[in-house]
């Protein structure tokens, strides 16, 4: 009597930073080959309607991701879907992720700690719930059939307040230029200039254009980091090298591995008062 193959594993992979959506999907692959990556995503919003969409077995979340972060994917999830958080969080949190047998993923993603993930992974989709729990090799730990969605909207009503009163800043820009495109460190900017329609990226070594307002990158950029000049311009203290003043008493700035100087407006001379 024949007896029908097992259906392959179905899941999405959502991450805002291209390189490491590869990388993952990468490792998935050689570690577990038999996973059908049905989708991928870049956004928050994407990652929702494509897991309402195909109803995946497992997504690997990025917590943060633009539109909507990955706990607010997760907490919105109304199939069977497990959730794999993706993950640069703290200790704290983590101790949270633990204690209620949500699994996670630390960035960056090493092969032995997603081996872990694949293996509980296997033998969660292997046992329904309810089922006994078998031994974690690794840990010395029962396993979990993965939580269900009563301790998921546990862990997550701990960490959603968490994530909101400590809203990520933005820790890189995207700018693209032909077919390709740039992932700019935010720490590697030196100051970022209004252009029209643009707005001017400047590092030490090129700029770029992105289409992104200054307006919008100021209420996403660490303000302890990148103070507003005049209007127009947005500077990173960390890269600035000097200050002076010209024979008309306007204040100019100078950032370190560039020769252009910056106009300061009145309206911001008093943050370098002290300096």
């Amino acid at each position: 009597m024949s007896t029908k193959p097992m259906p392959r594993p179905r899941a999405l992979l959502a991450d805002d930073e291209p390189h490491l959506l590869r990388v993952l999907q990468d490792r998935l692959h050689e570690l577990w080959p038999e996973l059908e990556i049905v989708a991928t995503a870049q956004h928050g919003l994407a990652a929702a309607e494509q897991i309402g969409r195909l109803q995946p077995d497992i997504a690997f979340l990025d917590i943060q991701m633009p539109g909507l972060t990955g706990l607010e994917v997760a907490q919105g999830i109304e199939g069977a879907t497990r959730v794999v958080f993706v993950t640069a969080y703290d200790e704290h949190a983590l101790s949270a992720f633990e204690h209620e047998a949500v699994d996670y993923v630390l960035k960056p993603v090493r092969a032995e700690r997603l081996q872990l993930t694949v293996d509980r992974l296997r033998r969660a989709l292997a046992n329904p719930p309810g089922a006994p729990l078998l031994a974690d090799e690794a840990r010395g730990a029962p396993v979990p059939s993965l939580p269900d969605a009563a301790q998921l909207a546990k862990v997550l009503a701990q960490l959603l307040p968490r994530a909101t009163s400590a809203q990520t800043m933005l820790r890189h820009l995207r700018a693209s230029q032909g077919s390709s495109t740039h992932i700019i460190p935010v720490e590697d900017i030196l100051y970022l200039q209004s252009d029209e329609k643009y707005t001017l990226v400047r590092t030490a070594a090129h700029e770029y254009l992105i289409r992104s307002s200054i307006l919008e990158l100021a209420s996403q950029l660490d303000p302890q980091r990148f103070w507003q000049v005049n209007r127009g311009i947005l500077i990173n203290v960390d890269h600035l090298l000097s200050a002076r003043r010209d024979d008309n008493a306007r204040l100019l700035l100078r950032m370190r591995g560039h020769e252009r100087e910056l106009p300061v407006s009145r309206a911001y001379v008093h943050l370098f008062k002290a300096m």
